[in-house]
């Protein structure tokens, strides 16, 4: 899988099939496997504190979700989004062999996104499923163990969701770990996904600022980091 920078920010060259016949390996071999959306936002935190940087470099695949990153270089052929790359997983399923724990959320979104889930793909194996608000670390990964999870599933929002995959994949007996912002929102109704029109021009974050105004603090940042992006992709063939 090959690798680019957009900032100083890894972004993997690759596709939808190719991530899945990946994890599908990672599993039948019993390997590890780490997978991080990059968007405009991931590229402002890991360019605004060394420590997400470093956090976001130790993952395995670098999926090009935000549009503006995927603009920003020719090679980039494919988007691919955090939620289309999780829905994708659980309709494989079956052929990737997946046993999924859910990690995040409040306790109601994670139960419905779970059986919201189990009534769309027929005999998904949801081993397991925690709330975001558990503070017992020990517990958490002592019940992922015991669920026999292959594939975990973390929606804490960024960058705690990738610090949790950092500080703990390698006490988890599990295979796949992937954070996934607000997915679970979104499987369990809680949220409505921005409009395929909307997708396509790639302003899902004005649709998202504009559902929830506490975002509005951080346009600035993104504003200027977007003009960096369109300075970048000058410089990248």
């Amino acid at each position: 899988m090959k690798t680019i920078h957009i900032l100083q920010v890894p972004v993997s060259i690759t596709s939808y099939e190719e991530i899945i016949d990946i994890i599908s390996k990672t599993i039948r071999n019993n390997k590890k496997f780490s997978v991080v959306s990059i968007n405009l936002n991931k590229v402002i935190k890991a360019n605004e504190s060394n420590e997400v940087m470093k956090i976001i470099k130790s993952f395995d695949c670098f999926i090009p979700d935000g549009i503006s990153v995927v603009r920003t270089s020719k090679e980039i052929n494919d988007r691919i989004t955090g939620i289309d790359l999780f829905n994708r997983i659980c309709d494989e399923h079956k052929k990737i062999g997946a046993k999924i724990f859910l990690y995040g959320a409040k306790q109601e979104i994670v139960e419905t996104t779970k059986n919201n889930l189990r009534r769309k793909y027929n005999d998904i194996q949801i081993v397991g499923i925690e709330n975001g608000y558990n503070k017992d670390n020990n517990y958490l990964v002592n019940k992922i163990n015991q669920s026999g999870a292959n594939i975990v599933f973390i929606a804490m929002g960024s960058p705690k969701q990738e610090r949790w995959i950092y500080e703990n994949k390698n006490k988890i007996n599990a295979n796949i770990f992937m954070g996934v912002g607000g997915t679970f929102d979104i499987i369990s109704g809680k949220l409505k996904r921005a409009p395929m029109w909307i997708q396509k021009l790639g302003i899902e974050w004005l649709y998202r600022t504009m559902k929830e105004p506490k975002r509005l603090k951080n346009v600035p940042l993104q504003i200027k980091y977007y003009l960096k992006l369109k300075k970048e992709r000058r410089n990248i063939k």
